[in-house]
């Protein structure tokens, strides 16, 4: 049986996995990428001073190394390779892009310079290829970040942390200078909701509150829980974690420090002010109405900053071929069978992860994930015997996919980059040119 899985972050690698473990039969796996590099966000997702989870790489690898499993990255569905040709080639194919885009707030003021999707400045300081490490430039003294989630804890934590504080990490050399340089000195975090609603889990809660460069501020009137929010505190030991750790702040002064963070509740953005870019931010404060919905009370305030960073949600984004549901943002499936516009699965296609799911969970939730797809592709699916191949393809229309020891040649230069820098265990390439001219000498 030969399989294409299509991204070649967790999801993807678990499927992979998964197919390898629990076919009875020899499975061949392909693990596509538009990318030159493996791992997804795990490589460019997970915060660089998060070197814990970073390590699930490791993991991942082995999956990679297997001799059943082939990496072939810079190969991009829709550009380079159909949906359908991929289906010609291989008895299955499934989806595992993820979910690659921020959610939009729908505010007036949303798309001034200034205003920026939390992905694109994770991108940045990930090193993404699709990221110029000149993207930003970090010269405004006040920044917003709307979310408290753990990706809004991630992009705060970076904005407030020196770049001596981050110098150990991977972090790009480019980006990390960019990080030296930053004048932002007081940053907004904002919920909509209050401390007892926030998304956050506890242990990147307490980070916050641990960060020597920052002072931490909450405002009692907006930490204040009422019965309800003390019953959901007293019933969930993560929530009853974040409420003692905001607690904890509030009864801490600030000391001066070189960057200020106030952490904000119960306040939604209405309207993003400037003219020509961001200059302030209109919120509206917010309560609970009695069916549990945010609801607005008409009492405004408004911040001067400089800089939003939107950290609502992430969403999918249609496949070239492939049936997309906008509403809810996922391929239509039913345990990871992909379903057409007849509600009908459609045969040798098959989903996994966020693309199939929703932006929830975390990394270990795709590998449950994925078996339930790989369960649902075995119990299907019959090798075809001889057909063309992707290697055929690609010799064709001159492409050079990007192979398992091509990736080995770059996180070889990032180690030799991060030892001539005298910076941590590997520091990553800026830019895609960086990423083929290590490539390269392999060639």
């Amino acid at each position: 049986m030969r399989v294409a899985v299509v991204g070649s972050g967790p999801a993807g690698i678990y499927t992979a996995e998964a197919l390898i473990k629990q076919s009875q039969d020899p499975v061949e796996v392909d693990v596509l990428d538009r990318l030159p590099t493996p791992y997804g966000l795990v490589r460019y997702g997970v915060a660089p001073d998060h070197t814990s989870i970073k390590s699930i790489a490791n993991y991942l690898r082995r999956v990679l190394e297997d001799p059943a499993v082939r990496f072939v990255g810079g190969i991009e569905l829709g550009a380079d390779v159909t949906a359908e040709e991929l289906a010609e080639r291989y008895d299955a194919v499934v989806y595992a892009t993820g979910a690659m885009v921020d959610r939009h707030l729908g505010i007036p003021g949303e798309d001034l310079p200034g205003s920026v999707a939390a992905t694109d400045f994770v991108n940045w300081y990930c090193g993404h290829p699709d990221m110029p490490a000149d993207r930003f430039r970090l010269d405004q003294e006040a920044v917003a970040v709307i979310g408290v989630g753990n990706v809004a804890v991630d992009v705060v934590r970076i904005l407030a942390k020196t770049a001596d504080e981050l110098r150990e990490t991977d972090v790009p050399e480019p980006v990390l200078e960019r990080l030296a340089a930053s004048r932002v000195r007081h940053i907004h975090m904002i919920g909509r909701r209050g401390p007892a609603q926030a998304k956050f889990t506890t242990k990147e809660l307490r980070e916050l509150g641990e960060l020597p460069s920052a002072d931490v501020v909450v405002r009692p009137d907006e930490i204040d829980l009422d019965a309800a929010a003390r019953a959901l505190a007293e019933a969930n030991r993560q929530i009853r974690g974040n409420v003692q750790a905001i607690h904890g702040w509030a009864s801490r002064p600030p000391e001066g420090r070189l960057r200020r963070l106030d952490v904000r509740f119960w306040l939604r953005p209405v309207e993003i002010l400037g003219e020509g870019r961001v200059e302030a931010l209109r919120l509206e404060r917010t309560r609970l109405d009695e069916t549990g919905r945010v609801v607005g009370t008409g009492e405004f305030e408004t911040l001067e900053v400089g800089m939003v960073l939107r950290s609502v949600g992430y969403r999918s984004v249609p496949l070239p071929g492939v049936p997309f549901d906008e509403r809810t943002s996922t391929v239509p499936n039913s345990e990871g069978r992909v379903l057409g516009a007849d509600g009908e699965p459609v045969p040798g296609q098959y989903v996994a992860g966020w693309l199939k799911r929703g932006p929830t969970g975390v990394i270990g939730t795709n590998k449950s994930d994925a078996a339930e797809t790989v369960r649902s592709l075995l119990a299907d699916v019959t090798p075809r015997g001889d057909r063309p191949t992707l290697d055929d393809l690609c010799a064709e229309r001159g492409l050079t996919p990007v192979t398992y020891a091509d990736w080995l040649a770059i996180e070889k230069a990032e180690a030799a980059l991060a030892q001539s820098l005298g910076r941590g265990e590997r520091v990553k390439l800026a830019g895609p040119e960086a990423l083929r001219a290590a490539i390269s000498p392999q060639r």
